[in-house]
């Protein structure tokens, strides 16, 4: 745990407790005792009024009447913060999030915990998708731990359209979008920030060789712009049978009208390539291309080339 995790999971202790012994405190955070009073004097420099307890009982605590008290964390606050440590933990394996979800329950009482759990089963945060991979899983904490040590990664990457590249890459972000994990770093191959899917990358490994922090963007989702700006972006209208209204607002929401005849039409805006010829056949005879006449051209294309294979 990094000195500034440590410091702020130490002051949460202190606002839940009265008092704690130093040694107490070095066990839960794995450091020596010695570590954990540089710590306190590092808080009380802060500002906190750390003031220590002597004798059998005695211990290290804030001083009374310090306002950051206990209501600085409510049972409702420590039930949010419960449900996403909670998620994070199930998208990410061998991450610390599990083990500061553990320490952090360290600092409650049974009657707490018992409380902040009934509040947090309220909401349950789980971003994995059905059947997920467990390679995809492996391969974000890979990144993960690359992008924590500032170390370069490599990997051969496949892009829409099937072409293969080898990348060498400085992570950045480890984004997760959709139920997809994505990685945004900057690209050697393409001297840019570039976004890349997981589920495209094969022979992932952590290089040995450090790199120094670039500028990044400015904008506060720069990927987003990646993909507003790309050369390929098609406007698209489809046609939907009416029994199709729930998978509608699942993947366009609520931003459709009816046709003449009944049907749901949506308009739409994606880049074009072999992704979205396949999105939209796995509408089945549920869906028809309205336009444009190209696209709807290469589906009847794909259609019939998937009829022959049955014949």
């Amino acid at each position: 745990m990094m000195k500034l995790d440590r410091l702020i999971s130490v002051l949460v202790i202190l606002l839940r407790k009265e008092k704690v012994q130093a040694k107490e405190l070095a066990r839960i955070f794995e450091v020596s005792v010695r570590t954990i009073l540089r710590d306190v004097e590092t808080l009380n420099l802060a500002g906190v009024p750390i003031v220590t307890y002597q004798g059998a009982n005695g211990g290290i605590g804030i001083a009374e009447g310090y306002r950051l008290d206990k209501s600085v964390l409510t049972q409702d606050d420590m039930a949010e913060i419960i449900s996403t440590l909670r998620g994070l933990a199930k998208m990410l394996p061998n991450s610390r999030h599990e083990v500061l979800m553990e320490k952090f329950m360290n600092t409650l009482s049974t009657s707490q915990i018992e409380k902040v759990y009934s509040k947090a089963n309220r909401l349950i945060i789980d971003h994995s998708p059905w059947g997920e991979d467990s390679s995809i899983k492996y391969n974000a904490s890979l990144i993960y731990k690359a992008i924590e040590d500032a170390k370069e990664i490599r990997f051969k990457y496949i892009n829409a359209k099937g072409e293969k590249t080898f990348r060498i890459v400085e992570p950045y972000s480890l984004i997760l979008k959709s139920q997809k994990w994505y990685l945004y770093g900057w690209c050697s191959l393409r001297k840019s920030f570039r976004l890349f899917k997981l589920s495209r990358m094969r022979e992932l490994m952590i290089s040995d060789k450090s790199f120094l922090k670039r500028e990044l963007p400015s904008k506060e989702c720069p990927w987003e712009e990646q993909w507003e700006n790309t050369d390929n972006l098609v406007s698209f209208q489809l046609a939907f049978e009416k029994e199709m209204e729930d998978v509608v607002i699942d993947y366009f929401g609520y931003d459709y009208q009816y046709g003449d005849d009944g049907r749901i039409l949506v308009n739409a805006v994606m880049p074009e390539d072999n992704w979205l010829y396949g999105f939209i056949l796995s509408f089945r005879d549920q869906v028809e291309v309205i336009s444009p006449i190209h696209i709807r051209t290469i589906i009847k294309e794909i259609s019939e080339k998937i009829y022959k294979k049955y014949l």
